[in-house]
């Protein structure tokens, strides 16, 4: 066995069921995990335990929790699938010490994996990452043996009701009943399916479902990852059935996908932008805003607009959460459709997301279109695309050199003003960004860009194409 299979990535660790993903490497990965929090917490407080639909999810779930408990924590283990971001939030309002999550959020059917959850309730720092990664060698040595805690240790309990409650108050919802929207809502399979309506039910709104049954295949999309790609079932049911407006969640809920009323995609970072736009112009709220360097210039020109300080980070949410927190930021905000807010945790939640978006066209009687029109009007358009290409471990490397050594004078013949590695290459011009990532959980090369201009677009991606060598 490699001395170390568990690699955490952007956000947790994750792998292939039954390759790597194993019940042995999981009870590992929670005994770490629970030695981790007891150096650093004790074991006073209790350790919470979530998971999503994914196959095996909940009986990886079980075996973690038992290890946890065998390590002397009472756990606290989720009695149902539900979204990360309830365990998170019910972690918070428990006073745990922590907790796990067994997802593998937006990830292909065959992956599955374990967030870690300090007990804040967001992404695990990298300091709480390395730690645990540290002590695991020691500990696949000599093995984890299926656990059998004492009776009383682990006590199952329902995340989800104290999770909407805590969202709910959050939002304006009679504003939302009241508009007699009609919502067209793709949960993927996953965790969210049946919240939305019951968030939002009891008045003229109504709320139609798509893909609500939980299927660990994930038939007709190849990943729970609400991008434009994944959502074209949802962009017909706008289009043709009359909806206001198109959501979607992701496999454990913390990322949102939006469609506006005319059935077209609302790509991440307009989302995003639209979401500041609303606390900002709507709400009056002030605060700073955090953002991964992956996502949007839309939000550096809002926050020059009404005075407010933008953050730039590498990409995860375990760099933008510690931001929040320092900063009491107003919102954070990620290329991958994840976003969090003050007030909630410093960590992403799809539901929490969608239904800002609900209140800002409830109480502007404004069209998911025209919202982001009047969001143009202080921001200018801005247009993004990201490719994703499927590559060889043994061609990393090759890759890696050929953009080390890249100095490009110009993209798409717009001189090159700027270079960057603060998470991955970037490459700036006055026209936009173009960008290369290798994916913190999957065998990827993401090339991004993000424009002033539509007609540039295809011209970056296919610069970058030709810069990596994947042309």
């Amino acid at each position: 066995m490699n001395d170390n299979p568990i690699r955490f990535g952007t956000d947790g660790w994750r792998a292939l069921i039954a390759d790597t993903f194993t019940f042995e490497n999981v009870r590992a990965c929670a005994k770490a995990a629970a030695q981790h929090f007891r150096d650093t917490q004790g074991t006073d407080a209790p350790l919470v335990v979530g998971w999503d639909t994914r196959f095996l999810s909940q009986e990886f779930a079980r075996q973690a929790a038992g290890v946890l408990a065998e390590e002397g924590f009472k756990v606290l283990l989720a009695s149902r699938a539900a979204p990360t971001p309830a365990a998170s939030q019910q972690l918070v309002e428990r006073g745990a010490a922590g907790g796990l999550v067994i997802t593998s959020s937006h990830n292909p059917y065959n992956w599955n994996g374990v967030k870690v959850k300090p007990h804040y309730g967001g992404s695990a720092s990298p300091a709480v990452v390395a730690d645990i990664e540290a002590r695991l060698p020691a500990i696949l040595a000599e093995g984890v043996p299926a656990p059998h805690p004492a009776p009383g240790t682990v006590e199952e309990f329902d995340p989800v009701p104290g999770y909407l409650k805590a969202i709910g108050e959050r939002v304006d919802l009679q504003a939302i009943r009241d508009a007699g929207l009609r919502i067209a809502f793709d949960p993927m399979y996953g965790t969210g399916a049946g919240l939305l309506a019951e968030l939002i039910g009891g008045g003229k709104t109504t709320v139609i479902e798509t893909h609500a049954e939980p299927n660990p295949r994930f038939p007709g999309i190849r990943a729970p990852e609400p991008i434009d790609e994944n959502l074209d079932a949802l962009k017909r049911m706008v289009a043709e059935g009359s909806f206001d407006i198109g959501i979607a969640t992701d496999g454990d809920s913390d990322r949102l996908g939006l469609v506006d009323e005319r059935g077209e995609y609302v790509d991440q970072l307009r989302a995003f932008a639209l979401l500041c736009y609303f606390f900002l112009e709507i709400r009056g709220e002030r605060g700073a805003i955090v953002r991964s360097i992956t996502t949007t210039a839309m939000a550096d020109r809002l926050g020059a607009h009404y005075g407010v300080e933008v953050i730039e980070t590498p990409v995860g949410f375990k760099h933008i959460a510690p931001v929040m927190m320092e900063r009491d930021a107003l919102i954070g905000g990620e290329e991958s459709g994840g976003y969090g807010f003050r007030g909630h945790l410093p960590e992403r939640d799809g539901l929490l997301a969608a239904l800002y978006v609900l209140e800002a066209v409830a109480v502007t009687g404004k069209r998911p279109s025209e919202l982001v029109e009047a969001m143009f009007a202080v921001t200018g358009a801005h247009y993004y695309k990201r490719e994703d290409f499927a590559i060889d471990e043994r061609a990393r490397d090759e890759i890696v050199a050929k953009l080390d050594s890249a100095e490009p004078a110009t993209v798409a013949g717009i001189a090159v003003t700027g270079k960057d590695r603060m998470d991955g290459w970037r490459f700036s011009t006055d026209a936009g960004w173009l960008l290369f990532r290798m994916s913190g959980t999957e065998p990827l090369l993401r090339i991004y860009t993000e424009v002033r201009e539509e007609r540039l677009v295809d011209a970056f991606i296919s610069e970058g194409r030709t810069i990596a060598g994947v042309a």
